[in-house]
């Protein structure tokens, strides 16, 4: 029987996560703030936790009302049958997501939810269920937009972008939803050879390589919210669990570098708990010391910026990535995520394309560089030669 669900994501990514849900077989997949709706079945929850690489938690919503105020928010929580989802002897939080002038106060939305669940139980058993705040078996979210309230039962438990495969982390690490979304956007499909050269903790290069092997990401955690549910279908998700039939091969490689020796070292932690360590292949080496590779290497990399920026030649990086993405990788196409622009204008090229991404707090450009060998000019004229030449193929069919 199909229901409604909620994927939740970062901002910029909801038509990345949207068409891999489709993929995934959801259906009525619809865009919102930060979240993408869909319904499906019991496996496909479980399969939008196991596959979906941009999706931060997958929620399921048991009841949807107006109101004005947390009290009538506990009047309408308190009218749910709480037995068909957990009992007296349960654990459970509540999470609360508001955006609304008549709710100052989310943490007191979420109190008033707890209120409403306790009280359930406390009239009808006599008892109450505990609040625990670490891994409990239910975990509650109520999402308010102005007046609509939302409440759901939050099948992910901690956030998906936490895969379990890292080991340690550089100073601010990138998110591994956002690196997944960011390869996803540039047409990263494991291709061709992959190249970060600035690949800190090496998020980029593992995200890169699940995707080329189309492996889900969700494999290497310990443990989903809905394994404890009263429904949890244990043989179900063994068989989705299991299911390696998707799998393709990859018969390129994975160059990660970085001037760093810690960061070097810790990427090599993250990347061997992945078994994954046959197709990344990590150098210590600065950028501009960096030779290519292997030919038409994609290039997605997330240099230093906002709270990063320690250096004093933080310019003098962004320079030398420009010369040598340009001296060196003619043919390739480059990716930058960074969120000032005077060091992305010093990279010294003319972006492509350009996104808008949320890296945590920073409002960052995502800027593609296409590398040609030559002029520009005679790029642009060969390329737009190839495109009309195209067209009249198409013509003739």
């Amino acid at each position: 029987m199909e229901f409604e669900m909620l994927a939740k994501t970062f901002r910029g990514l909801e038509e990345v996560l949207a068409t891999e849900l489709v993929n995934i077989g959801a259906n009525n997949v619809q865009l919102q703030r930060r979240a993408v709706s869909f319904t499906g079945e019991q496996a496909l929850l479980y399969k939008a936790n196991l596959c979906c690489r941009t999706a931060s938690r997958i929620l399921k919503p048991i009841l949807t009302f107006e109101a004005s105020n947390p009290d009538q928010v506990y009047e309408q929580v308190k009218k749910v049958n709480w037995i068909d989802y957990m009992t007296v002897d349960s654990t459970f939080a509540v999470d609360s997501t508001v955006y609304s002038e008549e709710f100052r106060h989310s943490k007191f939305v979420a109190y008033r939810v707890k209120d409403a669940i306790v009280d359930w139980f406390t009239e009808k058993f006599d008892r109450r269920p505990s609040v625990r705040i670490d891994s409990p078996q239910m975990m509650i979210n109520i999402h308010i937009a102005d007046k609509k309230c939302t409440l759901s039962l939050d099948s992910s438990g901690e956030s998906l972008h936490k895969r379990g495969y890292r080991i340690a982390q550089t100073e601010a690490p990138l998110n591994e939803a956002l690196a997944a979304g960011m390869l996803l956007m540039a047409g990263w499909k494991g291709q061709t050879n992959f190249l970060d050269p600035m690949c800190g903790s090496g998020t980029l290069l593992i995200e890169a390589a699940l995707i080329a092997l189309n492996i889900p990401p969700g494999i290497y955690r310990s443990s989903f919210a809905f394994e404890k549910w009263h429904d949890f279908d244990e043989e179900l998700f063994d068989t989705l669990y299991n299911d390696d039939s998707y799998e393709r091969p990859f018969d390129f490689k994975i160059y990660g570098s970085d001037n760093s020796p810690r960061a070097i070292k810790i990427a090599e932690q993250n990347v061997k708990s992945t078994g994954l360590s046959k197709y990344i292949e990590l150098q210590l080496m600065p950028v501009q010391k960096l030779e290519a590779p292997a030919e038409n290497c994609f290039i997605v990399t997330n240099p230093p910026y906002g709270e990063r920026i320690t250096s004093d030649d933080i310019y003098g990086m962004y320079a030398s990535l420009g010369t040598t993405i340009k001296h060196k990788f003619a043919g390739s196409t480059v990716w930058v995520i960074s969120s000032h622009d005077e060091c992305l204008d010093k990279i010294g090229l003319k972006p492509s394309e350009r996104i808008r991404l949320l890296n945590g707090s920073l409002d960052c450009w995502y800027n593609r560089y296409d590398i040609f060998a030559g002029k520009r000019n005679d790029f642009v004229a060969n390329k737009k030669g190839n495109e009309e030449m195209k067209v009249r193929r198409n013509e003739r069919k």
